[in-house]
């Protein structure tokens, strides 16, 4: 007797490619006798169909069916990036490996001076002293001073010229300038109002120092250190032809030892790796695009070593459908599928989604809790 097809959780493309693979299964399943006549319409009987011993029932049942691929990623503190000095001046202290950043801290020192940790996504790239100034390097300055609790005052109208093309950003201000000297004071370095290039490091977010790479001694504007998620995360590599189904924020599942616990896609990354840069995978190799996951509650890996960890992506759910085993569907010779009755009735059905080796079904007559046969 031919075995009931299985559907591949590996890739949500392939779940709904599997009516080929049925159809190849239940037409061998026809030919020993599991149904005598598929030729009949729906509805019809065979009065001459008998019940095989390699045959059994199974009920047709309402659920949930989720098409989903299961990946297995690594845990750890995800990609490595490399943060490089800006300025001029001698490295003097630099952060221990393990260290993890806060807004407002210093990182390390040039010169015998602090140089602090500024949270966003503009470096300071010039030397911010002249009032009026505008652009996203003067947000940066003004949001992270206004989160260490610093009174930076209104934002103040911009001012443009007929015809000028708009700045983006904010504007440095009297009142965001008197704000940068009391910081400078605080953290000792000279209240001088302006801020200079070097003076400040902006990363883009809390993160951990992995691997220092300069030396005291060293001049600042050279490669200093790398650094990773401030907490544990999941690096999966995906096939790039199935990464457009994985979208940032969305849940997925994280297969621990004894235990499966929600995720969530934290970025995807906008460069594939060619597989052969990566350990072999057999026929299916391809590029790979990195997924990051993190875990919904880091206590949940906290504790866990570096290593291998499946996470179950969900690409699309069809809720509340009537769904039965693959195997008991018959192919019908004028095309189309069937499910078998234990008493030989055939009921024509319509296919919907494939998966974890059930199918989704619809059709006249069809309820829950009824008795059809499935080929073993």
């Amino acid at each position: 007797m031919a075995e009931r097809a299985a559907v591949s959780r590996e890739s949500p493309g392939r779940g709904r490619a599997v009516p080929a693979v049925v159809l190849a299964t239940v037409v061998a399943v026809a030919a020993v006798g599991v149904a005598a006549v598929v030729r009949h319409s729906s509805d019809a009987r065979d009065p001459h169909a008998t019940a095989e011993p390699s045959v059994h029932t199974a009920k047709v049942i309402r659920r949930d069916l989720s098409d989903s691929q299961t990946v297995v990623g690594q845990l750890g503190f995800g990609p490595v990036k490399e943060l490089k000095g800006a300025g001029t001046g001698t490295l003097t202290k630099l952060p221990p490996d393990g260290t993890t950043t806060g807004r407002g801290r210093a990182l390390y020192r040039v010169d015998d001076k602090p140089v602090s940790v500024f949270y966003g996504d503009t470096p300071f790239f010039r030397d911010l002293k002249k009032v009026g100034v505008i652009g996203n390097d003067v947000t940066v300055l003004r949001n992270n001073l206004a989160a260490l609790g610093y009174d930076v005052g209104d934002e103040g109208a911009v001012r443009r010229s007929a015809g000028q093309a708009p700045v983006q950003g904010s504007t440095l201000t009297p009142s965001l300038v008197a704000a940068l000297k009391q910081w400078q004071q605080d953290v000792g370095l000279k209240p001088t109002g302006e801020l200079k290039v070097g003076d400040g490091v902006v990363l883009p977010g809390p993160v951990r120092v992995s691997g220092v790479k300069a030396q005291i001694g060293d001049p600042v504007a050279e490669d200093i250190l790398g650094y990773v998620a401030p907490k544990k995360v999941i690096t999966v590599p995906v096939d790039a032809q199935q990464v457009s189904a994985i979208k940032p924020g969305e849940p997925v599942t994280l297969m621990l030892p004894g235990r499966n616990v929600p995720g969530t896609v934290s970025g995807i990354s906008g460069t594939a790796q060619d597989a052969s840069s990566q350990p072999p995978a057999g026929d299916d190799s391809t590029s790979k695009i990195d997924v990051t996951v993190l875990p919904k509650r880091a206590s949940d890996v906290a504790n866990l070593d570096e290593g291998d960890v499946p996470v179950e992506f969900v690409s699309e759910i069809h809720k509340n459908v009537l769904t039965v085993p693959i195997g008991a569907l018959l192919a019908l010779s004028g095309g189309g599928f069937a499910v078998q009755r234990p008493g030989g009735e055939l009921m024509r059905v319509r296919t919907g989604m494939f998966a974890t080796g059930l199918v989704e079904i619809s059709g006249k007559g069809l309820t829950e809790g009824l008795d059809v046969v499935v080929a073993s």
